[in-house]
């Protein structure tokens, strides 16, 4: 049995937590950390013994649900016949050598080899990397700037947390770096004008992404890089004809397009990859979270034929590719990811996640759409989001000290529902695991409703502070 205090007080003396507020962890005033213990289907269990359903499936990564036994036995079995060999030199292994098989055989695009990390931030540190390697070795070495998008996530690292186009990311940290450029978030409610259509909104961000590129000359572009569904950002689909403008716009100055796929790959959109649903065409495609589902570290950088083609032309001249990481390729990682893959084929979980997708927002459009509060209810697949607002007619945000967003999210975490509060905005993000049932999704989203009430009771009190 697990003794929660000695658990609790070691972590506090000792684990520097990501986005955690550090000084109010330490001095108590947040509380204990939550111990999880046991994961199994859409649940957790903490040292407590509660029980919570992961409606955000840990970080938009446990597509296949917790507690699977043939990925823990795939990693068992890998790890006492070789538990690490590295990849360097053309080394290898039969693990290795499937899962690279199958992605370049599934992935969106024309893709040719892929290259292995362990996170998504240093899968998009490499895309840029291999960007500025290409227009090296094809003689344009000015074409090295990285056009992302406000409210883009791609990480937290160096180069990605640059690309991330969300200022807490770069606050204090010294970031973005230089040559990395952003342009408008693809976000119809709250960046079109007054009667503006869909298309019509595509068309202008495309407009103004062209205007950059040519400000800045397009000699010194190289690459942009997009999720093809905005997922930290705000769970933000994009608007009607948004990608065809702006590969448009892309082609026509010789610009690579990187997909982030780490969020919206391996079935989360309804579709194996975001690039499929929407008819993007990459050059680079980065995959990390769904590709394991989070149970190892892993993430793969998906380089394109015309890419890789100048690489290897240019071998003979400059010698070996100098990029690698001590893990890359793991063995156990890449069994990992063989297991996930057998499970999302063999159970369809891209079709899974359309049909219980659907029923997911119907029940969300329902619940939330006649609600005052509510702005915009939206997403896709088994990605979902509802945002608040003051005056939805008068498209009014809250004043951010009352933290609506937050506290409908802690609301949900009272009823034992994890769901998140997403950054720059009061919204509510869902991303349950595939794996979900019909079921399971209307109690997901009746307690988040239910925390949803609460919270707007709340506000309507003559102090609405909390």
């Amino acid at each position: 049995m697990i003794d929660i205090k000695t658990v609790a007080e070691k972590d506090r003396t000792s684990v520097l937590h990501p986005f955690t507020q550090l000084k109010e962890f330490a001095n108590g005033k947040i509380g204990d950390p939550t111990i999880v213990t046991r994961g199994q289907g859409i649940h957790i269990q903490d040292a407590e013994g509660h029980s919570y359903i992961d409606g955000f499936a840990g970080l938009y990564c446990v597509n296949v649900g917790y507690g699977r036994a043939e990925v823990a036995e795939a990693i068992a079995r890998q790890a006492y016949n070789l538990a690490y060999y590295h990849t360097y030199a053309a080394h290898t292994t039969e693990e290795l050598a499937t899962l690279s098989d199958r992605l370049v055989r599934m992935a969106p695009g024309k893709p040719s080899k892929v290259f292995f990390g362990m996170s998504g931030s240093d899968a998009n540190e490499t895309q840029a990397k291999l960007v500025w390697y290409y227009n090296n070795l094809r003689g344009q070495p000015k074409k090295k700037k990285i056009i992302s998008r406000e409210r883009g996530y791609h990480g937290c690292s160096v180069i990605s947390g640059s690309m991330t186009g969300m200022s807490f990311y770069h606050d204090h940290m010294d970031l973005p770096f230089p040559g990395i450029l952003h342009t408008g978030t693809p976000h119809h409610y709250w960046g079109a004008e007054p009667g503006e259509t869909e298309e019509a909104f595509s068309r202008r961000r495309a407009a103004e992404l062209e205007e950059l590129i040519v400000r800045e000359g397009p000699e010194t572009i190289g690459a942009f890089i997009g999720e093809p569904v905005l997922g930290t950002g705000g769970i933000t689909p994009p608007p009607a004809g948004y990608w065809r403008e702006i590969q448009a716009v892309l082609k026509r100055y010789d610009v690579l397009l990187i997909a982030d796929e780490v969020i919206c790959g391996f079935g989360r959109t309804g579709a194996d990859f975001g690039s499929t649903l929407y008819e993007i065409e990459p050059d680079l495609v980065t995959v990390a979270k769904g590709l394991t589902s989070g149970y190892v570290p892993l993430s793969g950088a998906i380089v394109g034929e015309k890419v890789y083609a100048v690489m290897e032309d240019a071998a003979d001249r400059i010698g070996a590719f100098s990029h690698g990481y001590t893990y890359s390729g793991h063995p156990i990682a890449a069994a990992a990811a063989n297991a996930v893959i057998d499970i999302f084929e063999k159970e369809r979980l891209s079709d899974r996640a359309r049909t219980v997708g659907a029923h997911f927002h119907k029940r969300l459009r329902e619940r939330f759409a006649q609600l005052e509060i509510v702005a915009e209810v939206r997403g896709v697949g088994l990605l979902g989001a509802v945002e608040f607002v003051a005056d939805r007619q008068a498209k009014r945000r809250f004043d951010p000290q009352l933290k609506v967003g937050a506290r409908i999210a802690k609301a949900a975490r009272d009823r034992r529902l994890i769901v998140r509060a997403m950054p720059h905005g009061d919204i509510l993000g869902f991303a349950p695991p595939l794996v979900v049932s019909e079921g399971e999704i209307d109690e997901i989203v009746d307690l988040a409703y239910r925390a949803t009430k609460q919270v707007m009771d709340e506000l309507a009190k003559p102090s609405a502070m909390p």
